[in-house]
């Protein structure tokens, strides 16, 4: 194939998957949608210094650091039939939320101020607040945006976009397109992971 022809069908099979996103994530920004006020679900004690898995369906999502050491989840706006799980053992806890309706949900998670955290998300948009820790973040697809704090707190960095934007923030790297990655490495002692299907991945200090 020709370089022509090949850049034209990666032209091609970009606009179809970003026509995809904007797709998807309508469906989660419906304005006609239900509009409840945020209520709590499950809230339970969890130690800061621990960590926390998270699987999460389709929706928008706030992530920030609680008041005091505990979980608490909440949900708001078109709820439908979601359920939040959260079990704890230990150091570790898991929270599930499932059964997410396809437009206008919105969750609150707040987790200790210091929190390993693992997350899945299989769509939407996430907003995560500055909680200090390890994160391994994966969506695949929407608007992510993390915290980070300083980036003297960090021993490695490793983020990526298949399609979309990629700002980097204090880690000092942003592109647009495909296949944007970055890789960056330093003296702290935290590690931050974050992958991203298609849309748009912004890392902040604050």
């Amino acid at each position: 194939m020709s370089g022509g022809a090949l850049n034209s069908s990666k032209r091609i099979a970009a606009g179809k998957t970003g026509l995809a996103l904007l797709l998807a994530l309508s469906f989660y920004s419906c304005a006609s949608a239900p509009d409840q006020p945020m209520a709590v679900k499950e809230d339970k004690p969890f130690a800061s210094g621990g960590s926390v898995e998270l699987q999460l369906d389709g929706g928008n999502y706030e992530i920030h650091p609680a008041s005091g050491d505990r979980i608490r989840i909440s949900f708001g706006g078109n709820t439908g039939t979601a359920i939040a799980e959260l079990t704890t053992a230990g150091t570790h806890a898991n929270v599930s939320i499932k059964n997410t309706p396809s437009n206008n949900f919105k969750a609150s998670i707040e987790v200790p101020q210091t929190t390993d955290l693992i997350l899945h998300l299989s769509g939407g948009n996430l907003e995560m607040g500055a909680i200090t820790g390890n994160k391994d973040i994966d969506s695949k697809g929407g608007n992510v945006e993390i915290a980070v704090g300083d980036s003297k707190d960090y021993s490695s960095v490793d983020a990526s976009v298949k399609l979309g934007n990629l700002d980097a923030g204090p880690f000092g790297k942003t592109d647009s397109g495909i296949g944007n990655h970055l890789a960056w490495s330093g003296n702290g002692k935290y590690t931050l992971h974050a992958n991203l299907g298609a849309g748009n991945l912004e890392l902040k200090s604050k």
